[in-house]
């Protein structure tokens, strides 16, 4: 079982292969990439082009857990939402990775870095930012400017980078997402909508020890993995969903 899934109303885990160059975009060779994607995960039908350079196809949503693959000028994508478990999402996307450079002419030298992250969805009809900086600024100095009498958090997204190498090869990114605007703090009026933890592992290309695309994804998965576990839950995520509980 899925244990982060118990953590917050929506779960996933993505993948992110950045070119140097431009990925192909010809009818055939994006169809047959789409095809053999499909062959392997029958249940991915739904299939779009949503701009002049990008192609989706995804399974159902409507089932809330389904697998998804996209394509666009200088990105290769892939990701399971809400995946029954780690190793479901792993299979998919390590698959996505085996399969691409073969249809998309996709090597190392032409690639730039990729990503591997995990995201939090926290569904909340309020003011994602101040909900964000009470959970996080809590017997920090700036848990002060958040109490200010009549003050109203406007925005609060906190951002951190970790190089995890000497060379600065390897890196993580702690970032998070709210969804209020000025007019609706005005109003206080909020529509429900997701605050979103993102806890992204990059792997910048070039000088590394990794000869595929699966194999590099494997090792960045378990770094991920011990950096959530250890700090991003304890420290954030559950900080995060138990404020937002207290206002529920």
């Amino acid at each position: 079982m899925n244990s982060y899934a118990s953590l917050c109303d929506d779960f996933g885990v993505s993948t992110y292969v950045h070119g140097k160059l431009e990925m192909p975009t010809g009818r055939e060779t994006v169809l047959h990439f789409f095809e053999a994607v499909q062959k392997v995960a029958p249940k991915m039908t739904e299939f779009e082009k949503r701009s002049d350079s990008e192609y989706m196809l995804e399974e159902d949503r409507e089932s809330g857990s389904y697998r998804w693959t996209s394509l666009d000028h200088r990105r290769l994508s892939a990701g399971y939402v809400n995946p029954p478990t780690l190793d479901d999402a792993d299979v998919h996307n390590e698959r996505v990775l085996e399969i691409a450079p073969y249809h998309l002419d996709l090597n190392g030298m032409q690639t730039e870095s990729m990503d591997v992250l995990y995201y939090f969805d926290f569904l909340y009809q309020g003011n994602h930012d101040e909900v964000v900086a009470e959970a996080l600024t809590s017997g920090t100095p700036l848990e002060g400017l958040v109490q200010v009498p009549a003050a109203r958090v406007l925005h609060y997204q906190p951002t951190m980078m970790l190089a995890l190498d000497d060379a600065c090869q390897l890196q993580a990114r702690l970032s998070i997402e709210t969804r209020t605007n000025a007019y609706q703090v005005r109003t206080n009026s909020f529509p429900e909508s997701p605050v979103t933890v993102y806890f992204t592992v990059r792997q910048f290309w070039g000088k590394q020890q990794f000869k595929s695309f699966a194999e590099s994804y494997h090792n960045q998965r378990r770094v991920l993995d011990e950096l959530v576990s250890t700090y991003v839950v304890p420290q954030v995520i559950n900080p995060l969903a138990k404020a937002i509980s207290a206002k529920q």
